[in-house]
């Protein structure tokens, strides 16, 4: 009688929408949470993207090629071919028709989702690292990498809704970084840009004026990834130092340190619950002296709030180098140094997590 009346209970347990979500996944995926497995890639991954609606994935590697694939059942749409370097980073527009790349290969390219033509290509002097499109798609923000003598910048472009109009016209460029920019996120309202790189230190920048409104040094070591809330008002790192920090967009005030016991490659938040979860592992030098349980290679979930870990995810069998949340919160990807991708649709169990 008590395991029925408390079978009973669990719907008022779960918040609706979340119980509406958790009733999409298949019966057989809910039970075992097995990860589907996309092997696209020769080389490892770099970064992983979904479109807005989270329908499309996008994979990025070493290997030049990134490529496309449908969210929900892990199926290859396509290559996009044209890269002659590493792609670090890319973004996709709100209507997915248009996406953008960075390369090491000194481009950023722009493409046709659908076609995968590349219909434009903005190039430069040295190794294009981060990509970033702006709230309505009008500018995107470019970082390029320091390279014989000259330092790291970020580099703002206008995108053209004619595709035939676009130009590699520079709006704005701004210096002033020791190393490398690895990411660059545009700020609430398109006001300012927030980038993370090799100095471990977080700078907000004023988009106008080009100078430092704010910047932060609560890292100790690089800074590997930043991901913005659905929101836009804070952000969460991910560093060498082996921590994430949960950051305000707008005063760079850090607010939440989750510490793990690996250097952190990527470190994402829930759309839905509050919830962050972290990728990583040991150096990849040293992947080939350890096995993948004392390498550390599995994705741990955190708590936003309370800091305190939730559980793991394993699965890779070397650090892992990117992770992408679902816009609706029901599967995450991560793409690791073994050069997979793994989507992992979440069971009815994690919903009910309090």
């Amino acid at each position: 009688k008590g395991a029925g009346s408390r079978q009973n209970e669990i719907p008022q347990l779960v918040a609706s929408p979340f119980q509406r979500r958790t009733q999409l996944l298949p019966e057989s995926r809910a039970a075992t949470m097995r990860p589907i497995l996309l092997k696209g890639h020769e080389r490892p991954l770099t970064f992983i993207k979904y479109n807005k609606e989270g329908d499309l994935l996008f994979t990025l590697a070493k290997d030049h090629h990134p490529t496309l694939w449908r969210a929900d059942d892990g199926d290859r749409v396509g290559t996009y071919i044209g890269h002659n370097g590493a792609v670090w980073t890319c973004d996709i527009t709100d209507d997915s028709k248009m996406f953008v790349t960075a390369s090491a290969d000194t481009t950023c390219k722009m493409w046709d989702t659908e076609t995968g033509q590349c219909y434009f290509t903005h190039q430069f002097e040295q190794p294009v690292r981060a990509v970033s499109l702006s709230q309505g798609d009008q500018f995107m923000a470019i970082t390029s990498d320091p390279f014989m003598g000259v330092p790291a910048a970020i580099h703002v472009v206008a995108v053209t809704a004619d595709r035939s109009q676009q130009t590699n016209e520079i709006i704005r460029s701004f210096t002033g970084v020791e190393g490398r920019i690895n990411r660059v996120l545009w700020g609430p309202l398109n006001e300012t840009l927030i980038t993370g790189g090799e100095d471990g230190v977080i700078r907000l920048w004023d988009v106008e004026t080009g100078k430092v409104q704010a910047e932060t040094r609560e890292h100790k070591k690089q800074i590997q990834h930043l991901c913005l809330s659905s929101d836009k008002t804070h952000f969460v790192s991910a560093s060498l130092d082996k921590t994430a920090k949960l950051f305000d967009s707008t005063t760079l005030q850090c607010m939440k340190t989750y510490s793990a016991d690996r250097p952190v490659n990527a470190a994402i938040l829930s759309p839905v619950l509050d919830h962050v979860v972290l990728g990583g592992g040991q150096d990849a030098m040293a992947v080939t002296t350890t096995s993948s349980k004392s390498g550390k290679f599995d994705a741990k979930v955190y708590y936003k709030i309370y800091e305190e870990e939730i559980g793991a995810i394993r699965g890779h069998f070397g650090p892992i180098n990117a992770l992408a949340f679902n816009p609706d919160g029901g599967s995450f990807t991560s793409g690791g140094e073994d050069g997979y991708a793994r989507i992992h649709h979440f069971d009815s169990d994690y919903f009910r997590i309090k």
